[in-house]
């Protein structure tokens, strides 16, 4: 596993109300989920970075205004037909 150093600034640490200890897993998350959106992570491997379970990354997309199925048009129109 690699390990990622990153310096946080302590205004942002008071605006996100959190502690130097508890922000790393916060910011795992936030990236997972982005990376997630825009399609560079399986929901699997987000998951994995963020180091929760997939369910329960899974669960947590809708907190994030995040849409858990990502169709294009051609694949909606094709789910309807099989439905």
């Amino acid at each position: 596993m690699s390990r990622v150093v990153l310096d946080i600034p302590n205004e942002t640490l008071l605006a996100l109300r959190t502690t130097p200890e508890s922000v790393g897993p916060r910011v795992l998350l936030a990236a997972a989920m982005k990376l997630y959106e825009m399609g560079d992570l399986s929901s699997g491997a987000a998951a994995a970075l963020a180091g929760i379970p997939r369910a329960v990354f899974l669960s947590k997309l809708a907190d994030f205004g995040i849409d858990a199925f990502r169709l294009t048009g051609s694949d909606f129109a094709q789910e309807t037909r099989l439905a």
